[in-house]
């Protein structure tokens, strides 16, 4: 069995962060860093699931949407990941992502 934990974590402190920053900070690219990640976890997610099936993006549901797309799309990857490297790779990506961000 995968142990997600790790990524869970990671995506759960992004996205309370981003839940609580000011409107100011979303707009100077918070929002934008992590609707980025969210794209690119659901990717994943999908090529794990229907390999060979061109992936859909993610739309734009807004700033004070894109914590909600986050966590829906970590754990749509962490109910696919094959393995814990899946798991590990993406919580380093969140971490990243969440750096970048300034939240």
């Amino acid at each position: 069995m995968v142990d997600t934990t790790p990524l869970t974590r990671a995506v759960e402190q992004f996205a309370d962060r981003l839940r609580a920053a000011p409107q100011s900070r979303l707009q100077r690219g918070a929002a934008g860093e992590a609707l980025g990640l969210a794209r690119e976890l659901a990717v994943r997610a999908q090529r794990l699931e229907a390999p060979g099936v061109p992936p859909r993006e993610m739309p734009d549901a807004g700033m004070f949407a894109v914590a909600d797309q986050l966590t829906v799309a970590a754990h749509d990857l962490a109910s696919v990941a094959p393995d814990d490297s899946e798991i590990t790779e993406a919580a380093h990506l969140v971490t990243e992502a969440q750096h970048r961000a300034g939240v």
